[in-house]
């Protein structure tokens, strides 16, 4: 049986799109570049916000000096306002619980700075939910290189054989893999059953409880 989930945070847990597209196009309209509609941010993010900035920075704004000034306006804006619209997708608090009662040990490991992601989750699931919270660190890969993966499972004890990687793009499905664990693909998320499927997940969740049934199946 499964015994624990590590758990993407944007797209899987958390509806975070609006507000990381509100700060993108917030920051591009602060240098008169070009804005974007929220749908062409659901296929910027997932590889950490470094690479969200390079995605809707204009060509002659992506020189190293250019992109760590802009990678600071967009975090100090996203950081004051990742709550205004922000929120937990339907059922997934339950299935949280669910799994905590169940004894199945949750964690997150996104490509979001570290920092943010233990105040965001903190924000809406309130403390001790999870395990551990882990985002993106200085000097470790992120995903989908298993790396992180490989530290975060050290760090809660989890073996390969009982540990199920669960998110909602291509990008989740790869990690899971490339560190040896069945992947389950969430179909509310971003990007959806098309390129979950085609990234070879091992199931596909329609609604949070399906994990749930899931992991007490395997």
């Amino acid at each position: 049986m499964i015994k624990t989930i590590l758990f993407d945070l944007d797209g899987t847990l958390l509806n975070t799109i609006d507000d990381l597209a509100d700060a993108g196009n917030w920051v591009c309209a602060q240098h008169g570049w070009p804005t974007f509609s929220v749908e062409q941010f659901k296929h910027m993010v997932g590889n950490g916000i470094p690479k969200l900035v390079e995605r809707f920075s204009p060509a002659e704004a992506r020189t190293p000096e250019h992109l760590t000034a802009t990678l600071a306006e967009f975090t100090a804006r996203y950081d004051a306002h990742k709550e205004d619209k922000t929120a937990p997708y339907p059922g997934i608090p339950e299935l949280v619980d669910a799994l905590n009662a169940a004894g199945i040990q949750t964690a997150v490991f996104s490509n979001k700075a570290d920092p943010l992601c233990g105040k965001i989750i903190e924000h809406y699931f309130g403390a001790g939910k999870f395990a551990l919270v882990r985002g993106s660190r200085p000097n470790v890969p992120t995903k989908p290189d298993p790396t992180g993966v490989y530290a975060l499972m050290a760090d809660l004890g989890a073996k390969p054989e009982t540990t199920l990687f669960v998110g909602d793009s291509d990008v989740d499905i790869l990690t899971g893999h490339n560190a040896g664990l069945p992947a389950m693909g969430a179909l509310w998320g971003f990007r959806g059953e098309a390129e979950l499927t085609a990234a070879g997940a091992d199931a596909l969740a329609a609604t949070p409880m399906d994990i749930f049934t899931y992991a007490k199946k395997h």
